[in-house]
């Protein structure tokens, strides 16, 4: 790590770090807020960067970090204009009445009015996303609608499922652009190709969707496969590094430079085209930039790019990529939306139990959208089981970005049913 500024602060000053990917705490910090930290090991590649250890209480972000000065001095910022090879990671470090700043590879520098950080976004952090998002080639535009499988059925979702709420849609005549069929569709863990017996046929349901008038769209975690897994097993020359836990298994990435990996997920993506899906959330990412030596020789975030690249080839122009878990400035100009948070709650807090886990950094996220992409909030859940409803109907209803609901229509009382017509009606910034 390089010092690359060492500045004096007033007692009111924050600093904004920018988070690697969809689930990696952002927020602004206090000088007396605690570092967000992994609680287990294996958190740390879901949740955070990995190869990049986190250093003490020091503040770290992934190629962007604000520190507004608090005393009416402009804000600085610290970042990178171009993350299509290397990005780099950008520390903030307190001192009595200070604040130190180093990096680990090349960063640019400027300063930007001083603002208060309530109400709109901070100045400094909307030209950053003018200019990053210019250069980067943004695609920003389009706002769907969105029922969503997920948070209602989890992975036991079924084509019977979908039909019901495709019904249901219609005949409450609710402007839904796009319906979103999540995991538990397939096999998983690799074996995209493979249908779950138990869901029935996507291709039924896809086709249903089309003749609804409108989109389909399908979940995918294509860089990702689990350790036990057909394709980890038969192809181990494919996998690169360690990415997680999850689904009863150790996660591994993919190495996306590998000519049989990438005749692999052009078959994949074919397949799924094929069936007239053409919105899909990609999901698990990050799994595809994990630090590893490749096929080729070039560095984990080219790496990541292609793989991106040729999924959008493969898929077309017109389709719609949603990306989750996904590095935060290196899929800028190559998805069209981007979740910027984790997930409201996982099975198991259905009853609010689990709070409103995904808040911080979608609050702290919004000046991303209409800069960098569409931003995804995460989905609207309005059924009266979930004890947080209101409370979460609130910050989604002011959030910008995609808008989208996740609940069994039918299980919706009426005042459920009313926050989900706010939201399919709210314009959006």
């Amino acid at each position: 790590m390089t010092v690359v500024d060492d500045l004096p602060v007033g007692p009111d000053a924050r600093v904004y770090t920018e988070g690697w990917q969809s689930w990696s705490p952002t927020t602004w910090y206090e000088r007396q807020t605690p570092a967000h930290r992994p609680a287990e090991g294996w958190e740390h590649p879901m949740r955070f960067r990995p190869g990049a250890p986190l250093r003490g209480d020091d503040l770290q972000g992934e190629g962007l970090l604000v520190v507004d000065p608090g005393d009416g001095e402009p804000a600085r910022v610290y970042a990178t204009l171009d993350a299509s090879v290397e990005v780099p990671s950008i520390r903030a470090r307190w001192r009595p009445g200070g604040i130190v700043v180093d990096a680990d590879g090349p960063v640019q520098q400027w300063t930007t009015d001083a603002a208060s950080l309530a109400g709109s976004a901070h100045p400094a952090l909307t030209g950053f996303g003018d200019r990053f998002g210019a250069a980067a080639g943004a695609r920003v535009g389009t706002v769907p609608r969105v029922w969503c499988t997920w948070y209602r059925y989890f992975e036991e979702v079924t084509a019977a499922d979908v039909a019901e709420n495709l019904r249901a849609i219609e005949e409450l005549d609710l402007p839904v652009d796009v319906v979103q069929i999540d995991d538990g569709w397939s096999l998983g863990t690799g074996e995209w190709t493979k249908p779950n017996p138990r869901f029935g046929s996507l291709g039924d349901s896809i086709r249903a969707i089309r003749d609804s008038g409108r989109r389909a769209g399908v979940w995918l975690a294509p860089f990702s496969v689990g350790s036990r897994s057909d394709v980890a097993q038969r192809h181990p020359e494919w996998l690169t590094g360690p990415a997680g836990h999850n689904w009863g298994d150790d996660l591994i990435g993919l190495d996306l430079t590998h000519p049989g990996v990438r005749d692999h997920l052009a078959e994949v993506f074919t397949g799924i085209r094929a069936l007239g899906a053409d919105y899909l959330k990609l999901d698990f990412l990050y799994s595809g930039a994990v630090p590893a030596r490749r096929h080729d020789d070039v560095s984990a975030i080219e790496a990541y790019r292609s793989g991106l690249a040729l999924i959008r080839e493969v898929m077309g122009e017109d389709a719609f990529l949603l990306g989750c878990g996904a590095p935060i400035l290196p899929s800028v100009g190559l998805v069209d939306a981007m979740r910027v948070a984790s997930d409201t709650f996982h099975e198991g807090g259905e009853d609010g139990s689990q709070g409103l886990r995904g808040r911080m950094s979608l609050e702290a996220r919004a000046w991303q959208h209409g800069r960098l992409w569409t931003t995804d909030p995460d989905c609207l859940v309005a059924r009266p089981e979930f004890a947080l409803r209101d409370e979460w109907a609130e910050v989604v209803l002011a959030a910008p970005g995609l808008r989208g609901f996740s609940d069994r229509i039918a299980e919706l009382d009426d005042h459920g049913l009313d926050l989900v017509r706010r939201l399919l009606k709210e314009e959006t910034r």
